[in-house]
């Protein structure tokens, strides 16, 4: 069982940096520190986008963006860090 907490572990641990390096991309880009027509930059956020926008979708149906800000990404933060703390907590 101890594997399998620690797999788990793994999973959400890149989990969470994948949302953060979007989150910090996101930023960056809209600061103009970061340029969309340079192929890498581009390749990057477009392929962490077409992984997380299935999962932020579901989260904007039931919280739409409001005031121009995303929650999304704060919601998976704390639901990844729950499954993180019940998984370390629970699993022996």
């Amino acid at each position: 069982m101890g594997s399998l907490r620690e797999i788990l572990l793994l999973v959400l641990n890149i989990a969470y940096w994948i949302v953060l390096v979007h989150v910090i991309m996101s930023w960056l880009i809209n600061f103009q520190v970061l340029n969309l027509r340079q192929p890498l930059v581009a390749q990057v956020w477009h392929g962490l986008g077409n992984t997380l926008e299935p999962v932020y979708r579901r989260i904007r149906k039931l919280i739409p963006i409001s005031g121009g800000i995303d929650f999304a990404p704060l919601i998976v933060f704390f639901g990844i860090i729950a499954l993180k703390i019940i998984v370390s907590r629970n699993f022996y």
